[in-house]
């Protein structure tokens, strides 16, 4: 396997799958088989999820709530996901131990990154709800945060775009994929792969991040192969 021990960034909107809010059944068992599929490889695993499909803080923020309370119901969407993804999980015969930032028991472990770190290497899959457990950041940055602490390999962020092109590919036809490319670089150019602060912990900390399309069911075990599905940055 390309990397022994992964931090895989899912993102909320991509459980959407067709639906325009929540959770698409189908997408989630696309997501748990790949999961199992890696783990069973050997791969020791932690995934964090995003709650855009169900609340996003900053959008909340901006129809009139309350910025850490908007965030707080983020992280509260987030916990939704989790346990969606743990129960498609355990479905399938692949243990799972859900932790949250913020005390919640029973509904989750307290989060430790010894833990994590414990459950992992038992073949657990770790799911790191509640981003940071604070307010004013992303859930990008919660990922670095715990792809840091758990002492990763890599940043894997799943998303619905197979890598980091020279601009938007979605609006943009002629943009060109980069199959590398450094942080400085990243930053240099203005690419929106990450908010600011996730890119500064990632570069600081020396933690790579790859962008990949989770959504296409396969490639997180082509990726793991060493197939070059995505984007390296280091």
């Amino acid at each position: 396997m390309r990397f022994k021990r992964i931090l895989l960034k899912l993102s909320g909107e991509s459980l959407m799958g067709e639906k325009g809010f929540g959770i698409d059944a189908n997408r989630l068992a696309a997501y748990a088989r790949q999961v199992k599929e890696a783990v069973e490889a050997g791969v020791q695993m932690g995934i964090v999820i995003g709650g855009g499909n169900i609340f996003r803080g900053l959008a909340g923020s901006s129809q009139g709530y309350d910025r850490v309370k908007g965030d707080q119901m983020g992280m509260l969407a987030t916990v939704i996901n989790s346990l969606a993804l743990s129960s498609e999980l355990e479905k399938i015969g692949q243990p799972v131990k859900v932790f949250t930032a913020i005390p919640m028991y029973p509904i989750g472990n307290p989060y430790s990154s010894a833990e994590a770190i414990r459950s992992e290497e038992r073949g657990e899959v770790a799911i790191i709800s509640c981003g940071t457990g604070n307010p004013f950041f992303t859930t990008d940055t919660g990922s670095a945060l715990r792809a840091i602490e758990t002492k990763a390999d890599v940043m894997l962020k799943g998303t619905r775009v197979d890598g980091v092109y020279t601009a938007d590919p979605e609006k943009d036809p002629s943009a060109r994929k980069y199959e590398e490319i450094s942080y400085d670089e990243m930053l240099e150019k203005n690419l929106k792969v990450m908010d600011l602060t996730a890119t500064a912990l990632c570069k600081e900390n020396g933690m790579k991040v790859y962008v990949f399309n989770m959504d296409r069911e396969g490639n997180l075990m082509k990726m793991l192969k060493g197939d070059n599905i995505g984007t390296l940055i280091s």
